[in-house]
């Protein structure tokens, strides 16, 4: 999945996600948006722009609460990143077995 990012100014940016230029500023400052101060302009994503003004808008998170949400939202992203390579994995190694010999149940091994 290719990933989109656009270069927007502050203001511009909260104009579009009704956002105040201040709570993006604060979210720059704990890391939440990636920022290039030498043109003071956003570079990001758009969806995590848009996130960002839903967890702040819907559910009316504090911005701390919002870094939280974000660090599990990643964690759990990673997570599923890791089971589907252990399934890959599991599946692979089912194939060799599979092929070489005969296939036992997991009681088997206990």
């Amino acid at each position: 999945m290719k990933t989109h990012i656009i270069r927007i100014t502050y203001h511009d940016c909260a104009l579009r996600y009704g956002l105040s230029e201040a709570d993006l500023r604060g979210f720059a400052d704990l890391g939440l948006l990636a920022t290039d101060s030498t043109t003071d302009t956003i570079h990001d994503e758009p969806e995590h722009l848009a996130r960002l003004a839903r967890l702040q808008h819907e559910l009316g998170l504090s911005k701390e609460g919002i870094d939280v949400v974000l660090a599990m939202r990643q964690r759990l992203l990673s997570l599923q990143h890791e089971l589907m390579l252990q399934r890959a994995r599991a599946r692979q190694f089912e194939h060799l077995l599979g092929s070489t010999g005969p296939t036992l149940d997991a009681d088997d091994w206990l």
